[in-house]
């Protein structure tokens, strides 16, 4: 009996956890839903808490997305700033419609996996009139998130409209407008930006934001004093910043204009249609010799210039030998003997060594000599020519 109560019981916590939560959201009214570590770590060890009585306290990571697509709706946001934190859905839907939200959380101790399906229901509604935007410098997304700070900002917000008939239309993170990334240091907070509507026309507080006297004392940079009956700031982190306060009236919004009526296309009997007269002859004879013909000349006259300093201002082979000297020319034809002679010898692999590897020869007739005793007898005997010219010896 009771093994039949304990699966019962552990049946009932996984039909829960696997249940579908629903929500029936104003369009245009802020939404928050926060993903608590609790629930979920219930779902991964049901049984150690239900007989052994201890809780983990392991860290999770949330994935969320819209059924059967791989990102949110356009108007849902998602954050999570640490494994060890809880995670927040946030938005405002502007029109109406049906969301199915499925939401995965990752045990990172046990690498398991739950799921959690979220049914959001938009139903159409009128946006207030009058709105109002404010910016807290001195908060952060999920801080303000948690529906007791939400709360908490809502009543200075109305003690400073002076009416109880407000609602929050949106909130978001001030990184998502163009701020920068503060600095990882205490006292440096991303902002938050806080929009609120209402059916009531502003206040006198809200409207000395309009003034020409306290735009003028923003643009200078210098530090705005808030008026004494308009100070309602109870939390001294959800005080707002004065500078940054707009007002959005719209309740006197231009009218649209109606549609252009479609015809039916067709001429109405009894007109003419009339086609354009054919344009006057253009002459194109000096846009061609402009375009085609001035280029090809002067592309004619850089190839005769180039021709002529690459081949009409060389020396010669000839001359350059007769300025040069006999000994110079005898070694670098020297040179090039030796470099066919090793070619030819790649070619064929039998051939006799080279008569530069003998140990004395004669460049001219290739005799052979014995080497001599002395040092002071070169290894290379050359044999005097009288037409080749040597250098003078001392």
């Amino acid at each position: 009996m009771a093994g039949c109560r304990s699966w019962f019981l552990f049946l009932t916590v996984v039909s829960v956890a696997h249940a579908e939560i629903k929500f029936n959201i104003p369009a245009g009214r802020f939404f928050s839903y926060e993903l608590m570590r609790e629930t979920f770590q219930s779902d991964f060890e049901p049984l150690s808490q239900l007989y052994l009585g201890h809780l983990y306290d392991d860290p999770m990571v949330f994935k969320c997305n819209k059924q059967y697509f791989p990102d949110l709706p356009e108007w849902l946001r998602f954050t999570q700033r640490h494994p060890y934190d809880n995670a927040f859905l946030y938005g405002t839907p502007t029109s109406p419609g049906k969301s199915v939200i499925e939401i995965y959380a990752i045990n990172k101790r046990s690498y398991e996996t739950t799921r959690q399906i979220l049914v959001l229901n938009v139903i159409a509604a009128k946006s207030p009139p009058y709105q109002a935007e404010f910016f807290i410098n001195l908060r952060e997304i999920e801080k303000v998130l948690p529906p007791t700070v939400q709360d908490e900002i809502k009543q200075d917000l109305q003690k400073l409209w002076d009416t109880e008939a407000l609602d929050i239309v949106n909130i978001s993170n001030a990184l998502d407008r163009g701020g920068r990334v503060p600095l990882p240091l205490a006292g440096h907070f991303e902002g938050v930006y806080v929009k609120a509507g209402s059916e009531q026309n502003f206040s006198a507080c809200l409207l000395q934001a309009q003034t020409p006297e306290h735009q003028r004392q923003c643009a200078t940079g210098a530090k705005v004093k808030v008026p004494g009956e308009c100070n309602f700031c109870s939390i001294p982190s959800n005080c707002i910043s004065w500078c940054s306060t707009e007002l959005f009236d719209l309740s006197q919004l231009e009218a649209t204009l109606p549609a252009p009526t479609l015809g039916s296309g067709v001429l109405e009997a009894g007109e003419n249609f009339e086609p354009l007269e054919s344009p006057e002859d253009r002459d194109f004879l000096p846009d061609y010799i402009v375009t085609v013909i001035v280029p090809l000349v002067l592309a004619l006259i850089l190839c005769l210039l180039l021709s002529y300093i690459m081949c009409g201002r060389r020396e010669g082979v000839d001359k350059r030998n007769a300025k040069t000297n006999q000994i110079q020319l005898y070694h670098h034809h020297t040179i090039l003997d030796n470099t066919d002679e090793l070619r030819n010898m790649a070619n064929h692999r039998g051939v006799p060594p080279p008569r530069s590897t003998l140990p004395m020869f004669d460049s001219r007739t290739g005799a052979q000599a014995t080497p001599p005793d002395s040092p002071r007898v070169p290894l290379i005997m050359a044999q005097h020519d009288p037409n080749v010219d040597t250098l003078p010896r001392k």
